[in-house]
């Protein structure tokens, strides 16, 4: 059942900021809403229907619960937005049009307009921008928790509530069903709550199963175990297959083309369909240098081999990164040499190089290199993105990035100077920084991405 948006959109001061990164600076001014339609001119010149644009980029910040739309063709705000209910969350939907806002704690998905798509005509491509809005299109469910997307779906994960005997369940949407308001998707109901994860490819639909606790292998009875494969048959998922491997304490999932990755405690589960039909799954092993510690977090993108794999301790705050190569079934201990801790990961529009902020707001770059015949993540440069005293950084926030899904750019915020740095990540410099009169707290890239490059946007 759809309800109103928690959004109103605000009212925008003109101001002028100066930058503070060298000599690139952008100066954020308050633009009007544009509507820009390409002019349809001869049938055959194809280009007329294409915009140029680095995108937008939409910044979230808890501390003013707000949320602004930033066009980075020339850093105008163009528009800003109250988001009512707090804990929200944000990520790109699955084609990178719109803002998803969950509030896990109000049920709710909410949808902003980035106002940047592309539309196949069949004939040729024709892109669109136009102002961005806040729709009254939203999801409902129990707890919206892990959000991921691939290939054109996102699949939204509901824990559900056990106090309130709300089973969990997954939606599955995509840009077209926010655009048409949808109300009749692809979903997947359970019979009891669970912190679970879902990935959505084609027909298929890879998610967590919970047993009942006493055959749970899980410690964490919440923490499902095994993984079903879910297939879109008249109108519906039907779970087809439960895969052969158990995956105690499941947290943490991605894919690429060919493999679902899970985190377990006592590794992670590989799956991947055989002759195109029925799934196989696999277990590599935790190596020796995890120590005890299980990974909860697995990062990926389509076009890449290899995962990273993260292992941490909330008690002690240990962590350790890997490489995970699903066809290669191996584990190897990522070579990174630091002290400090890492808060984010990502890989560019490509899929050929990984990048890791640490929380003193170093940058590293790593790219996918063949060494002795194995897939290795190979470090290749460090940025330092922050001139500031860590001591001021604004409680609960930390540096965030985002990657660009068109171009070889990241944004990376910074809370205590205020700004996001462009940084080009070809040569690891910062080519732009944008001045905010706000705190941000999570970015999302919103544009009309590169053929063919597909990024699995959420670890769980």
């Amino acid at each position: 059942m759809n309800k109103p948006i928690s959004f109103v959109g605000l009212a925008v001061a003109s101001a002028l900021l100066n930058g503070c990164a060298g000599d690139a600076e952008t100066t954020i001014i308050e633009k009007d809403p544009i509507v820009t339609v390409p002019v349809e001119g001869d049938e055959h010149n194809h280009d007329e229907f294409l915009i140029e644009s680095m995108g937008r980029l939409a910044v979230l910040s808890a501390q003013s619960s707000s949320l602004s739309v930033i066009d980075l063709d020339d850093g105008a705000l163009l528009d800003d937005f109250a988001v009512t209910h707090a804990g929200s969350r944000i990520m790109s939907s699955a084609d990178h049009r719109y803002v998803a806002i969950t509030a896990r704690d109000m049920d709710t998905v909410d949808f902003i307009d980035g106002g940047l798509w592309r539309e196949d005509h069949v004939e040729h491509l024709h892109d669109y921008a136009q102002a961005p809005v806040a729709l009254s299109y939203s999801l409902s469910g129990s707890r919206p928790t892990h959000v991921g997307s691939f290939e054109g779906k996102m699949a939204v994960f509901y824990d559900g509530d056990a106090d309130a005997g709300v089973p969990a369940g997954v939606q599955v949407v995509t840009d077209a069903d926010i655009t048409s308001e949808n109300t009749d998707l692809p979903t997947v109901s359970y019979t009891m709550n669970m912190h679970g994860v879902a990935k959505a490819k084609d027909d298929i639909l890879i998610s967590t199963i919970r047993r009942e606790d006493s055959e749970s292998t899980s410690n964490a009875k919440i923490l499902p175990d095994q993984v079903g494969v879910y297939h879109w048959h008249d109108g519906e998922y039907e779970l087809e297959q439960t895969l052969e491997h158990a995956c105690p304490d499941l947290h943490g999932a991605s894919l690429n083309e060919e493999h679902f990755v899970f985190g377990c405690a006592d590794g992670v589960l590989i799956a991947h369909a055989h002759d195109g039909e029925e799934f196989e799954s696999d277990k590599i092993v935790n190596i020796e240098a995890l120590e005890g510690l299980r990974i909860g977090s697995v990062y990926g993108h389509a076009e890449s081999e290899l995962f990273l794999g993260v292992a941490s301790s909330r008690v002690t705050g240990e962590q350790v990164l890997v490489a995970v190569n699903p066809e290669a079934k191996s584990m190897e201990l990522l070579e990174w040499e630091s002290d400090n801790q890492a808060i984010a990961y990502t890989f560019n529009y490509e899929g050929n190089a990984l990048v890791i902020l640490d929380a003193q707001g170093v940058l590293s770059k790593f790219e996918v290199h063949e060494h002795d015949g194995e897939l290795e993540f190979e470090f290749e440069a460090q940025l330092d993105i922050s001139d500031e005293d860590l001591a001021n950084m604004p409680e609960d926030h930390n540096f965030t990035m985002v990657p660009a899904q068109n171009g070889n750019h990241l944004y990376v915020a910074d809370p205590i100077a205020k700004h996001v740095l462009n940084i080009h990540l070809e040569d690891m410099e910062i080519e732009g920084d944008i001045e905010l009169d706000v705190v941000p707290s999570n970015l999302v890239w919103l544009g009309i991405k590169e053929a063919d490059h597909d990024h699995d946007e959420h670890d769980h």
